[in-house]
Formats: C-alpha cells, structure tokens, sequence
C-alpha cells in the first residue's frame, strides 16, 4: 500500500465538550484557515438553536442536515478546518463521508471530564435528563468505537492543556509549532 493521500481539510470530532470547538479556533489562528463549526452552519441555516430544531423537528430532521452540509464540504475545493457535532459520526452515511472531507483528528475525553465541563450547560439536548453522567458514560461506551473508526488520529485531552494538544496536532499535520 502507498504513502497514504494528504487530504486538505482538518476535521475534529468527539463527544460534545472535548474542546473541538475551541481547538478549532486556535488551529485557525495558528495555521491563518478558516474554522467552521457544522452545528453553527446548520443553526445559521435553519435559523435556529440545535436544542429547537430537536424539540420542533426531531433527532432524524437534524441527523439528515448534517450529512447533507457532510456532502457538501466532501465536494468543496480549498483548505478549512471543521469542528464537527458529537452526533455527526453516528450516522453510517457520515463515517464514509468524514473520511472523504479531511484528515480526522478524534479529541477523546473521559466521561469525567466531559461531564466536570458540561454540568450545568442547558444547550445540550441529549443531556437533558436525570442522570446526565450516566448519559455521558453511556454515549461515550457507544460511540467511541465509531469515532475510533474514522479518526486518522486519536488525541486524548484528558487533563491536558489546550495549548500541548495544539502544539500536537501541529507536529501530526506537519506544520511549525
């Protein structure tokens, strides 16, 4: 097998609160792309919160925007970084397409960690519920096998500082630190 192909695009997923978002603006910075975070595309185009589109048209009505907006980034020319939704991997469809857009960079966070971070957020929809670090721990079991899958790399932020997983990824893109 060969040198395996340099795709443009920089693409973060993990669960929610692992620091995509945040990475993704310092990653911006640091390499002067643009940073694109898909579940603002998707509450920019619908006009409204994620947490509204689920209440109002579903789980399944959000899940097909995101392939969807997937597909388009897989078509589009150029270099940019995308902060994905923790969902966006779930479906079948976007682990292909995932792969297609970029190299994937999978930010793992343990449960505690996720939990310490988000307790107390009210935006997020799939924490709505008694036990939301149950629901952490639950989601997390399931889904990081999935995004082990797509991950061209694995970088865990546990405990670490924004700046050492940055100065990472960096090293992995080959780019100065």
């Amino acid at each position: 097998m060969g040198k395996k192909e340099k795709k443009s695009n920089i693409m973060l997923i993990g669960f929610m609160g692992s620091g995509k978002s945040t990475l993704g603006i310092r990653l911006s910075y640091k390499l002067k792309l643009a940073v694109k975070d898909t579940d603002k595309i998707i509450e920019e185009r619908e006009n409204m919160p994620i947490s509204e589109i689920f209440k109002t048209k579903g789980e399944g009505y959000f899940r097909n925007l995101e392939t969807k907006l997937l597909q388009e980034i897989s078509e589009k020319k150029g270099r940019c970084i995308y902060s994905l939704g923790g969902g966006t991997p779930m479906q079948l469809q976007n682990q292909g397409l995932i792969c297609k857009c970029g190299t994937v960079f999978y930010l793992k966070a343990s449960p505690e960690t996720i939990y310490e971070r988000l307790k107390g957020d009210t935006t997020r929809p799939l924490l709505m519920c008694d036990d939301p670090y149950g629901r952490i721990k639950e989601l997390i079991e399931y889904r990081s096998p999935i995004y082990e899958r797509c991950a061209d790399h694995i970088i865990n932020v546990d405990g670490r500082e924004q700046s050492d997983i940055l100065d990472e990824i960096l090293k992995i893109l080959g780019e100065p630190v």
